[in-house]
């Protein structure tokens, strides 16, 4: 007999429960690129004024690899405001945020992810708190096991993503 959970009344298998926990995580994830994205585009003024929004001509790696400390500083100073980063920076952040709060792509997603966020990672090293490990390795972790368990099929529409002809034609797109 499968083990079961009590929520609220409701008895759920554990393998059920794992699937909405994981989908909890893929729509936190994505709701912070999502995020990340619209306050640097508009300029909502949580970590983005106004005045530096990309619609406003402001810059959205200038700051964050112009900082750069470490052994790859230097790299990350080089390419800080660089167009083509800030267009990829961008595209990242929007690609995420709707890759995982819709369940599709998840993937390609973790897989793009999982590089942006080792890339930021090695942006600021050593991290500031632990000798290694900070939260853009843990994105980068949990993006791998959104994919694996495919956590878009749950509360997304990763079901019907996968089953689409695009799909089924090129499997890395699932």
């Amino acid at each position: 007999m499968p083990a079961r959970v009590e929520a609220a009344g409701h008895a759920l298998s554990r393998e059920a429960a794992a699937r909405y926990a994981w989908a909890a995580a893929r729509l936190a994830l994505g709701s912070i690129f999502l995020w990340a994205f619209l306050d640097k585009l508009f300029g909502l003024g949580h970590s983005t004024a106004s005045a530096d929004s990309v619609l406003n001509g402001g810059n959205p790696t200038k700051g964050f690899l112009g900082a750069s400390v470490g052994p790859f500083s230097g790299i990350y100073h080089d390419i800080a405001g660089n167009v083509v980063v800030n267009v990829l920076f961008m595209a990242g952040l929007a690609f995420l945020g709707v890759a995982l709060m819709s369940g599709v792509a998840m993937r390609l997603a973790a897989g793009a992810g999982a590089l942006m966020m080792v890339l930021m990672w090695s942006a600021s090293l050593p991290p500031a708190n632990h000798v290694f490990m900070d939260e853009h390795l843990v994105y980068a972790i949990v993006l791998i096991g959104l994919a694996l368990v495919k956590a878009g099929d749950t509360i997304g529409l990763g079901r019907i993503w996968s089953r689409s002809k695009l799909v089924r034609r090129l499997p890395w797109l699932e």
